[in-house]
């Protein structure tokens, strides 16, 4: 089953019931006045909430400006300020609901405990989408989640840097919190991609933790290249933080070492145009806000999910040297089809 993007800081915390005193005594028919009834799309308010500020977040502001002048929504905000804190995060919610917002895509801090934020949402009556994460387990508790299959990106990854290295030598993996069950599904995915060359490729090693910000993934990166630099034939990055940082560190290093990084960042851009980085995987955290406030929008305007809780692949891609001034493009048109996708498959409306 398909689960986050990225690495995450502050899994396992616990979370602060979001309902107040009112909402929790009453019955779905006497829900606040801003979560009930359905609603035209100008009455639709929008909050986009990611757990932290992180550079991955960043496509969402304008992304969910676009879907409100395109969708003619009342109003789309972005809030990051939760500090990768579940609490914080309940908190933050909590807050926009009382300033009249009705429809939340979170990207919750603890994979664990967010069900229970989620829950404590639609109890109100308000639309939720579990944007670029899903909870861990096989339970979704909001009306869908849009996020990256994780483990299919890892494996994408892993075979670039396979094909890159000529099919033969060592890898190192270089991720985010060893803890976060995404991050699992990562170094499952990439597992898969070097057992599948039947012993030509070797892992050396999984280096977890080292997202939480750009210092400590050059840190990591420094220590490794001067520990291992000489037996590793290419690094494959299914975080961000790492992916910047060992672009820059072979780069500097001038080792001749394949670097396959993860998401847009300049520095993987600049890399790949000059050849220092052989390749990267990005997501698609454009579609993510855009598309998932308009499903939001549509729940709240009396649609349903044909599947409670479905989980969508918002879509990975390989990019290199030769399609790196394209990429865009294709990024787009994967939006498009997802919004078709949403109408066509996973939205009922009367």
């Amino acid at each position: 089953m398909k689960r986050t993007t990225l690495g995450r800081i502050g899994a396992g915390l616990a979370v602060f019931v979001l309902a107040t005193t009112t909402a929790a005594c009453t019955k779905k028919g006497d829900e606040a006045d801003g979560a009930a009834g359905k609603k035209t799309p100008e009455q639709v308010k929008v909050a986009l909430v990611p757990g932290g500020s992180h550079p991955y977040f960043q496509p969402w502001k304008d992304a969910g400006a676009k879907a409100k002048a395109e969708f003619t929504l009342g109003d789309v905000t972005y809030n990051e300020t939760a500090g990768w804190d579940q609490t914080k995060q309940n908190d933050v919610l909590k807050s926009l609901a009382a300033q009249g917002y009705n429809a939340f895509g979170v990207f919750g801090v603890s994979p664990d405990n967010i069900n229970s934020t989620f829950e404590d949402l639609k109890h109100q009556g308000y639309p939720v989408a579990s944007l670029a994460s899903c909870p861990a387990g096989d339970a979704n508790k909001a009306d869908f989640c849009l996020s990256t299959d994780v483990e299919l990106a890892a494996y994408k990854a892993a075979k670039a840097a396979i094909d890159a290295i000529g099919g033969a030598g060592n890898l190192v993996h270089l991720t985010g919190n060893k803890v976060d069950s995404n991050t699992q599904r990562r170094i499952k995915g990439v597992e898969k991609a070097v057992a599948e060359t039947g012993g030509k490729v070797v892992l050396l090693q999984n280096v977890t933790d080292i997202d939480k910000d750009l210092q400590s993934a050059q840190k990591a990166v420094a220590d490794l290249l001067a520990a291992k630099g000489s037996q590793i034939q290419g690094i494959v990055n299914t975080a961000y933080n790492p992916s910047v940082a060992s672009a820059e560190g072979v780069r500097q290093a001038k080792l001749p070492i394949k670097v396959i990084a993860i998401d847009d960042d300049k520095a993987i851009l600049d890399g790949l145009r000059d050849g220092s980085v052989a390749g990267t995987v990005l997501q698609n955290p454009v579609g993510q806000a855009y598309v998932g406030s308009y499903a939001l929008a549509k729940i709240a305007g009396g649609c349903t999910m044909a599947t409670p809780g479905v989980v969508i692949d918002s879509g990975s891609f390989v990019v290199t040297k030769d399609n790196v001034d394209s990429y865009e493009t294709e990024r787009t048109t994967t939006t498009d089809e997802l919004k078709k996708q949403f109408d066509a498959e996973y939205l009922m409306c009367k």
